[in-house]
């Protein structure tokens, strides 16, 4: 029991990281139209930027102030470089993003070296925010904080006792991601501002002759989901590891949930976050053969089938391609993706 909960908020976890990084990108496509190849790129600077910053002020100062410096950098990029070719159509403006990727890998090895700096979260989020115990005879016990380690064990053989202590970055991650959420939603649906975005997409020439300057707003919506990537980077990287490969780890990931919960669909992107994050969870941690799956639901394998590589591969093993298996079903039966309005 203790198993399927922790992996489950594990999966919760992760699935809200990625919506922390794909909400930026949704805003920017579905307000601009412009699939940001760089996006990834910012959630790296955020946690670098992030580092410096604690290594000065503190982490919540740099939790602050990283994401505001990461979204004034998306806007002068948004001002300077993708205005000027965003009258070309969008290859022009996925080749410059795609571009902007490679001059941020550079910069990023050139100050701050080609090896993992150690970015650790501030004291209050150091250890476990709660702890499962699972006793066979008491039974399953929530305790806050971390156990006492003779809580943890039991002189008589006869009885098991295990711990399953869940991190409190985890937690906090779940926490900013799902404000996050909640914000953002406000913002666009209550607010004046929101409104004001929403028209300048659709109606643009309409919002222009109403006193708003267009450009204006598409660069500060650029800069916002630049923000947004950052604030992920700060969090993301004390949580698991700041290196210079971690952009072209996640965003490969970014692009498959945007995709499969629909371009543009922020909820979408939340849903698809949410299974993309709790299936590769689950799959990581079973260490059952593919052969034995497929037996297990009636599938018989031809007898040069038995025995190969293919069949020997555990599910943990395949887990990294699941997400883009995934993204293959939904391009080919859901093109659209989960809950979105426009295709490719």
């Amino acid at each position: 029991m203790e198993f399927f909960l922790i992996s489950s908020l594990n999966g919760l976890s992760y699935g809200l990281l990625l919506f922390m990084l794909s909400s930026g990108l949704t805003l920017i496509f579905s307000m601009m139209g412009v699939l940001n190849f760089a996006h990834a790129s910012f959630y790296m600077l955020g946690a670098y930027i992030g580092y410096s910053l604690a290594q000065l002020l503190g982490f919540w100062p740099a939790m602050v102030l990283a994401p505001l410096l990461v979204g004034a950098l998306g806007a002068l990029f948004e001002r300077y470089c993708l205005r000027r070719v965003h009258k070309f159509g969008h290859v022009p403006e996925l080749l410059i993003t795609f571009g902007l990727t490679y001059v941020v890998l550079e910069v990023v090895q050139l100050v701050w070296g080609r090896i993992a700096v150690d970015f650790a979260p501030p004291a209050l989020l150091q250890g476990p925010a709660f702890t499962l115990v699972n006793h066979s005879v008491v039974g399953l016990s929530l305790h806050w904080g971390a156990v006492a380690r003779d809580l943890c064990s039991s002189a008589d053989g006869a009885v098991r006792i295990v711990c399953s202590p869940f991190p409190a970055t985890r937690g906090f991650m779940m926490l900013v991601a799902i404000t996050m959420l909640a914000s953002i939603w406000l913002l666009l649906t209550r607010t004046r501002v929101g409104l004001v975005i929403q028209a300048a997409l659709t109606h643009p020439d309409a919002v222009e002759s109403l006193g708003h300057n267009v450009p204006r707003v598409f660069m500060l919506v650029f800069g916002a989901g630049a923000a947004l990537a950052g604030l992920a980077g700060v969090i993301g990287g004390s949580t698991f590891l700041t290196e210079p490969a971690m952009a072209a780890t996640v965003g490969s990931i970014v692009f498959v949930v945007v995709v499969v919960g629909g371009l543009g669909s922020l909820s979408g992107a939340f849903i698809a976050s949410l299974l993309i994050g709790i299936v590769q969870t689950f799959a990581v941690s079973l260490d059952y053969s593919v052969g034995s799956v497929l037996a297990s639901i009636g599938m018989a394998l031809a007898p040069s089938w038995q025995g190969t590589t293919l069949v020997r591969l555990t599910i943990a093993q395949v887990a990294p391609i699941l997400p883009y298996l995934m993204l293959v079903l939904i391009l080919i039966f859901r093109p659209r993706g989960l809950l979105g309005s426009r295709e490719g």
